[in-house]
């Protein structure tokens, strides 16, 4: 990002700090809040003075904002949802589009989900947080478009906020702009900026489309890797439009719920709400967690022996068998061993001398 600490972006955001995984830190001079930047570059085309920019009859100074507008109005239509970062607007500088988000305490999913498969219960407790930022999306008659993992921050509570809808709906709003009418320039536009990534190709449209997505998160969050082979977009189209994607023998608990996000067509998906509730009742299930180091306690009930466990000796019925019981080691000390030893040869000396006296008298 080029920005500097600092720096006053888009005449609003005051740079606080080198870029990290999670974006630019920054703070809003209106507000004082603390920000998240996002930058997005504009394309040559979108620019003026750019090497093509002839070719377009509206070419002027005001075609970054043409983007941006849209961009921000669609801020203020987002939901408040303890789930949902908060995305405070969008703005054009130079050849960049700004992304602004509220900044919290936590780190990116995907930094978190790069050492390896996350376990079951813990993916299903981002998956109801998801499936609930969703459900708000969905219920205020919007669609996220781009649930990845880069759009997901976790929080040092452990809780999932879902973002990265304003600079999503960006990235295709410069898709279309170049693009125009022409639905080929369309593709090739959004493979330069997505790439193949499978969540960014969702099968099918409107919310079915973003559960397919969230389905294809949970699946790589359990595995390690995606569904679908992602070596290039034209493997990864075929495969998606053919149901052809890799066993979902690694998901555990989820398995079922994962294949019927990426498996059943978009009347029968699991919406956002029936994947809030289905993760909801596997974490109901879920073994107690142990600490480092710890072992897990025998589950209960203990088998045991047939018969009593202690025999009483006069409770036997005619017939019965019992095990045998065990007699445990001497508790006489060893330190008393030979002083008893000794006693008990000194008194057995003066039993026998007490009888020769009885027998010579």
């Amino acid at each position: 990002m080029r920005a500097a600490p600092g720096q006053l972006v888009a005449g609003r955001y005051r740079v606080t700090d080198r870029p990290t995984g999670a974006g630019l830190p920054a703070q809003d001079v209106h507000t004082g809040a603390p920000v998240l930047l996002h930058a997005l570059d504009l394309p040559e085309l979108l620019v003026p003075g750019g090497a093509d920019d002839d070719l377009y009859e509206d070419a002027d100074a005001r075609r970054g904002d043409r983007i941006a507008g849209p961009v921000a109005a669609l801020a203020d239509r987002v939901p408040r949802h303890p789930r949902l970062l908060v995305e405070t607007g969008a703005a054009a500088e130079g050849d960049l589009l700004w992304v602004a988000a509220e900044r919290l305490a936590g780190a990116p999913l995907a930094e978190l989900a790069d050492g390896g498969p996350v376990p079951p219960y813990r993916v299903a407790e981002l998956a109801a947080d998801l499936a609930g930022a969703l459900r708000a999306l969905h219920g205020a008659g919007l669609v996220h478009g781009h649930v990845t993992a880069d759009a997901v921050l976790v929080c040092e509570d452990g809780a999932a906020m879902l973002g990265g809808l304003l600079l999503g709906a960006a990235r295709e709003a410069v898709c279309l702009q170049l693009a125009g009418s022409v639905p080929r320039r369309r593709y090739e536009a959004r493979a330069d900026l997505f790439g193949p990534r499978a969540e960014h190709w969702p099968a099918d449209a409107g919310p079915p489309g973003d559960c397919w997505a969230l389905g294809v998160l949970l699946y790589r969050l359990l595995t390690g890797h995606g569904p679908y082979p992602e070596d290039d977009l034209p493997t990864l189209l075929a495969a998606v439009r053919d149901g052809r994607r890799y066993p979902a023998d690694g998901c555990g608990p989820l398995r079922g719920l994962v294949e019927e996000l990426l498996d059943l067509g978009p009347t029968a998906r699991p919406t956002a709400e029936d994947v809030q509730r289905r993760v909801r009742a596997v974490l109901a299930g879920a073994p107690e967690p142990f600490g480092p180091g710890e072992e897990e306690p025998p589950l209960l009930p203990v088998v045991r022996p047939a018969g009593p466990v202690v025999p009483h000796p006069r409770g036997r019925r005619h017939g019965e068998r019992h095990l045998p019981v065990p007699r445990g080691p001497s508790r006489v000390p060893p330190a008393l061993l030979g002083p008893l030893l000794v006693g008990g040869v000194l008194l057995a000396l003066v039993a026998a001398l007490a009888a020769v006296v009885l027998t010579a008298g």
